[in-house]
């Protein structure tokens, strides 16, 4: 009796499901995860912008052309998404590293390689389809950011040098420049204005970033700003970045009164905590409050622009 149930112990272990058994693909939610939706969704208010204060410039019947706008958020979503899956293929090795990563399915090996990189391919192919419906200028832009982002930025210079950030910051800012020339592909100096306006967010926001994960970029061998020049000189460039986003928002004050006021508003306002940074003894919890203050700021600057253009 005890070698049967010896037997029988073994053998249930042996056809018990092992990892080797088990399907090789995520979760719905896993390849939710691998686009990042964070970042797909703060884009879309910046594209939603440059479709809509592109057609109150230009005359357009934003809601007797629906369908326009959909294409364009939608393509402009999925090309994000894409970029953004791909970049998780390229990166899955220093992801394993970094505590902020180490879970993402593409690094810990919930969704396999080959398929992440699929659906990097699938959703920025049907993206593009989907904005070449609209302007093929849309479309253009579009694998412009793409390239920037995958090529440039996450193949190229993240790994090689502490410019990346401004390379992938080309990138982030073409979301409202998408938005407008799905509408008018002849971009008017508004929308440059506010491609500018996104860009040059982007430093220190992302300078912000850097040094709260700093060892974690350290560890990855990722030469970030505050990896490889340290904190003081980071927020040196954070605080010239701060200053130089308050005369690029004021380009568009014919956005009228209210619109000029409140993005000097927070654009001082941002400054004033950035040079706090100086005399703050925490850097770490300043760079906190900068990236908090950042976010902030996006959002209200760009639901402003829509606001005041209604």
């Amino acid at each position: 009796m005890e070698r049967t149930r010896t037997v029988n112990n073994v053998r249930s272990k042996v056809m018990e499901p092992g990892p080797l058994s088990e399907p090789r693909t995520g979760t719905w939610k896993d390849f939710i995860t691998l686009t990042k939706m964070g970042i797909v969704l703060s884009n879309l208010i910046t594209t939603f912008a440059g479709l809509w204060i592109a057609a109150q410039y230009s005359n357009f019947d934003f809601f007797g052309n629906l369908n326009i706008v959909i294409f364009a958020i939608l393509g402009t979503a999925l090309v994000v998404a894409g970029g953004t899956s791909l970049n998780n293929y390229i990166d899955r090795d220093i992801d394993k590293i970094m505590p902020r990563t180490k879970d993402r399915p593409s690094a810990d090996g919930r969704i396999p390689a080959n398929q992440v990189l699929w659906v990097g391919y699938t959703l920025a192919a049907v993206g593009t389809v989907f904005l070449l419906m609209t302007e093929v200028m849309a479309a253009v832009l579009g694998l412009v950011g793409l390239f920037f982002y995958v090529v440039l930025y996450t193949m190229w210079t993240k790994r090689t040098t502490s410019f990346n950030t401004a390379v992938g910051a080309v990138s982030g800012a073409m979301p409202p420049l998408i938005g407008w020339a799905a509408i008018d592909p002849d971009l008017s100096p508004v929308a440059w204005a506010m491609f500018l306006v996104m860009f040059i967010w982007q430093m220190p926001h992302f300078f912000a970033i850097a040094m709260k994960r700093c060892e974690d970029y350290r560890a990855a061998g990722i030469p970030m700003l505050p990896v490889v020049a340290g904190f003081k000189l980071t927020k040196r460039q954070m605080v010239l970045y701060v200053g130089a986003i308050i005369p690029v928002s004021l380009l568009l004050y014919n956005f009228g009164v209210i619109y000029t006021t409140i993005a000097a508003v927070l654009g001082f306002g941002w400054l004033a905590v950035g040079i706090a940074g100086f005399f703050t003894k925490d850097d770490i919890k300043w760079a906190r409050t900068m990236f908090v203050y950042s976010i902030n700021y996006l959002t209200i600057m760009f639901v402003l622009m829509i606001a005041v253009n209604m």
